[in-house]
């Protein structure tokens, strides 16, 4: 699977983009992924249905990711829960190679990745699949894995049910990518180094133009 490589603002969710948000702010410190105990981004609780927390066995050839918590509306959309097993049992071989190789590369690079599949619902609407994943360190590996997973239908609602298992058609990738380009979080309001910021006092006078290091 090819990954592209990508800024943040390649995530179209707003909610998504604060999950982001949160985590470049905690990376921009040392340049590392952080600590999942260090991430508390605001109005978590509201995004508690579509994530999914996941620990990292990395003592397999292949790191494995088991499921430890999950979304009611997931859960849906794969028709049953996962809590304690591996995500590759969990979603099954038929998806296993359009699915791992997105988390595995999130691990591998300890970076942010995005992509955006579409999938047919039971009655046959397409649905855009929005997955962003987020990777923290311990020890300095990466130890924990955050998934935030979106769906949006063009045509409004669609079934949620069996989202992911209802049909034999399987998820068409629009876009992965690895989140690893403007690594950083500007706050609203506040100017970054090396900016130019111009004064004149009056219109026609002459200009001071000061560098921000």
């Amino acid at each position: 699977m090819d990954f592209a490589s990508a800024a943040p603002s390649v995530v179209k969710s707003i909610r998504q983009r604060d999950l982001l948000n949160t985590w470049l702010r905690l990376y921009a410190r040392q340049q590392i992924a952080p600590a999942i105990w260090e991430y508390q981004p605001a109005r978590l609780e509201e995004e508690l249905s579509d994530l999914i927390y996941y620990t990292v066995d990395n003592s397999a050839p292949s790191p494995r990711l088991i499921i430890q918590s999950e979304g009611t509306r997931i859960s849906r959309a794969y028709g049953h829960t996962g809590k304690g097993v591996p995500l590759d049992e969990y979603i099954g071989p038929r998806l296993v190679p359009s699915v791992m190789p997105v988390y595995h590369e999130c691990v591998a690079r300890g970076l942010p990745v995005y992509s955006v599949a579409d999938v047919d619902d039971i009655y046959g609407r397409v649905v855009a699949y929005e997955r962003l994943l987020l990777p923290f360190l311990t020890d300095g590996k990466v130890c924990h894995v955050i998934a935030s997973l979106k769906t949006f239908c063009e045509d409004g609602g669609f079934e949620i049910r069996n989202l992911m298992r209802g049909n034999d058609a399987l998820p068409r990738p629009k876009l992965c990518a690895v989140i690893d380009r403007d690594l950083f979080h500007r706050t609203p309001g506040r100017i970054a180094a090396a900016d130019v910021v111009e004064f004149a006092d009056q219109p026609g006078e002459a200009t001071e133009i000061i560098e921000l290091n």
